[in-house]
């Protein structure tokens, strides 16, 4: 049941920064590149898709984090977890985006330092979520 709970937390948490960041924050970058995007009239349709990408994602980031849970202190392990997944995936796919298409690198770093700070957050929430009584013997 925990599992599913942290799943849910994370794909909703995953939707949320992600409306937050790109939606909100980077909407200005991006209405310079319209011409890259779906146009607004289509992008409704593929909403389905996006609620299954962050299902995936909250599912995922859960069942990762659980395999390599420690009995330590909750936060420092969701913050080191969100800097793990920032360098495996998440500054990797901003790079590699950047290599094949003309986005400018201010849009680049953008997305890297919003989503690496998104993905820090989810991690310290996941960690909170699954979080584990720390021994006396651990905390000393």
């Amino acid at each position: 049941m925990k599992f599913a709970v942290s799943a849910v937390a994370m794909a909703v948490m995953s939707l949320l920064l992600g409306f937050l960041i790109h939606a909100t924050l980077l909407a200005p970058d991006y209405a310079k590149l319209a011409g890259m995007f779906r146009p607004p009239a289509e992008q409704g349709s593929f909403f389905g898709y996006m609620l299954i990408a962050h299902l995936l994602i909250g599912i995922g980031f859960t069942w990762i984090y659980l395999q390599g849970r420690e009995d330590k202190a909750f936060l420092a392990q969701g913050i080191r977890f969100g800097l793990a997944v920032a360098v495996l995936a998440t500054i990797p796919t901003y790079l590699i985006y950047y290599a094949v298409q003309p986005y400018p690198a201010k849009v680049v770093v953008k997305q890297i330092v919003f989503d690496t700070i998104g993905v820090v957050l989810m991690g310290i929430v996941c960690a909170w979520i699954n979080r584990v009584r720390v021994s006396a013997a651990a905390a000393a």
